[in-house]
């Protein structure tokens, strides 16, 4: 008789035996360094790192490893538990208020990642009557959480608008308004930077819709803070919109904001005392660790005192722009630090990627299920941290390429 195992094992050997033979399959790259402009890869040597989301060069900044190390020295590791059984830690709650008073909104609760953090929102505060509108090409945390929201909680509804087009998004809006089994709460959702297209929503333009038909505004900009506005706030001071502009913020400490792990939501009092009370990724769940807290705590803080960083950043794009196209190169417009170079095939993106490493330049080619079969890329980031030596580098490859 056959066993269960052994249908698994079948085919999942045929899964990953297609992978292989089509070119498809991921390779996990070895770092033998910490990350920085140039880290050392096993096999490879020093290499200039262009896949990273260490977009301000904090991940490896000595003072935000001193933090963290200075943290798990103090507290210990964690609580061993949830927080609402054991408590929690003074960095917790320094971090919290850190992360509220730098987007300025009233509260902040912290996650183990953002992922867990987009994961409560939806499921924690919507209803049944509720109807959540997400743009089409949101992250797939926020996909995920929407879709766990209409099983957990049967009767509330969800649909998806047209890629940052504010038309289909106000088009939307006006059909919920007609539909008869929307009575509670309209909420609409999406990414403030989209780390594949490195794109960005019109916060404007949705704040006015939104407030045109009284719909909540969520954004997950994970990828804008630390990069996007003056002082590096967010897509939201991108356009010159308070804080408050945006109902909802979730976003991570993983990118920019020390790079190590984390995620948060910020937002109203209300929603975030809901989210402590209610939320099941933090009542399941340990607290994000206090070495986390800590060196996240000092990466806003540096953030806050060299807003320096985010122009030196900007500088930096806006050179390995010009140089990706000057190698031949076409790189989707945008002000952000994503520079998506698309091969379409997914097989040829691994294999370019690959190429690249080989001339010393970490760069990843993303392709299904990350991106839509036939929209493979080559997802080149760019740093703060990068001299013009690394950009130089990155250019010089792509044209041997």
């Amino acid at each position: 008789m056959t066993t269960s195992l052994q249908r698994f094992n079948t085919r999942a050997d045929e899964v990953l035996n297609m992978l292989r033979s089509t070119g498809q399959y991921k390779h996990l790259q070895m770092l033998e360094g910490p990350m920085d402009a140039v880290t050392k890869i096993k096999g490879y040597g020093e290499c200039a790192v262009f896949c990273s989301n260490n977009y301000l060069g904090l991940a490896n900044h000595p003072e935000v490893v001193a933090a963290g190390i200075e943290g798990m020295k103090k507290w210990g590791a964690g609580t061993a538990s949830v927080r609402f059984i054991c408590g929690t830690f003074t960095p917790h709650e320094t971090l919290e208020t850190t992360i509220a008073n730098f987007l300025g909104v009233e509260a902040a609760y912290s996650f183990v990642s953002c992922w867990n953090a987009n994961e409560a929102i939806f499921p924690t505060l919507c209803e049944p009557g509720d109807l959540i509108i997400s743009d089409e090409l949101n992250h797939a945390s926020i996909i995920d959480s929407i879709r766990l929201t209409s099983v957990i909680k049967k009767g509330v509804l969800k649909t998806v608008y047209k890629h940052n087009t504010i038309e289909s998004l106000r088009e939307t809006l006006a059909t919920a308004q007609k539909n008869p089994e929307v009575t509670g709460a309209v909420w609409v959702v999406t990414d403030g930077v989209f780390s594949m297209e490195g794109d960005i929503a019109d916060l404007a333009a949705m704040r006015k819709v939104c407030d045109e038909f009284g719909a909540i505004l969520v954004v997950d900009d994970s990828h804008g803070t630390g990069v996007m506005g003056q002082t590096g706030r967010g897509t939201h001071e991108h356009y010159d919109l308070p804080g408050k502009a945006i109902d909802f913020y979730t976003g991570t400490l993983g990118k920019a904001l020390g790079g190590a792990a984390g995620g948060y939501v910020a937002g109203t009092k209300r929603g975030i005392e809901l989210l402590v009370q209610r939320g099941r990724p933090t009542l399941f769940s340990n607290a994000l660790p206090v070495s986390v807290a800590c060196s996240a705590n000092k990466a806003i803080e540096i953030l806050a005192r060299e807003p320096e960083r985010v122009g030196k950043l900007r500088e930096n794009v806006q050179y390995a722009r010009k140089g990706i196209k000057a190698a031949g190169f076409d790189v989707l417009d945008s002000p952000t630090a994503i520079c998506p170079i698309i091969v379409h095939d997914t097989a040829k993106a691994i294999a370019m990627s690959k190429r690249l490493l080989e001339l010393g330049v970490f760069v990843i080619g993303f392709g299904y299920p990350v991106v839509p079969e036939g929209h493979a890329r080559l997802r080149v980031q760019i740093s703060a941290a990068h001299e013009r030596e690394h950009l130089d580098k990155l250019i010089a490859a792509l044209k041997k390429l």
